[in-house]
């Protein structure tokens, strides 16, 4: 709530999940909060007053259980993130099959795969090791995950 002293800004791309912006948060903090005491020493400060970067500010809630549950009637590109962002060593997505829950740990977005509708959720194929799911606008391959239950095409995942 108070003024900001000093900002950094942190590139992220595709390759980034929660794991590697944690490393990235642990290397930067560091270096800022250093930068950060030396500002404050030199008695040479210009601080940001919060309000002039937002009105209303910037708030996170708190994850509760339930949170980590994925909605497949999302994009491609809305179920990569959303993946990504509770890898391990987060509490990593998750869904149901037939009652049986299974942790996705990892997605890749397939890149120009078809645009069409049909039922969200399914597992629409089998490859490399994973297997597909049919998001809002394509699918999905699921890379790393860890289950009690096999998956089979066919299967459908609750949203």
């Amino acid at each position: 709530t108070g003024d900001i002293i000093l900002q950094r800004h942190c590139g992220i791309d595709d390759s980034d999940d929660y794991f590697t912006l944690l490393e990235k948060a642990h290397n930067k903090c560091a270096e800022v909060l250093y930068d950060g005491l030396k500002i404050l020493q030199s008695y040479e400060i210009e601080p940001i007053k919060q309000k002039l970067i937002h009105p209303v500010g910037f708030y996170c809630a708190q994850r509760k259980v339930g949170d980590e549950v994925i909605s497949w009637n999302q994009t491609s590109r809305e179920v990569f993130n959303f993946v990504r962002a509770l890898c391990k060593p987060g509490p990593m997505a998750r869904s149901l099959i037939a009652d049986k829950e299974v942790k996705i740990n990892k997605v890749s977005v397939i890149d120009q795969a078809p645009v069409y509708k049909s039922t969200t959720g399914a597992v629409i194929g089998i490859e490399n090791g994973g297997f597909l799911v049919k998001t809002l606008d394509s699918f999905i391959n699921v890379t790393e995950w860890e289950s009690e239950r096999k998956i089979k095409i066919g299967d459908r995942f609750h949203s």
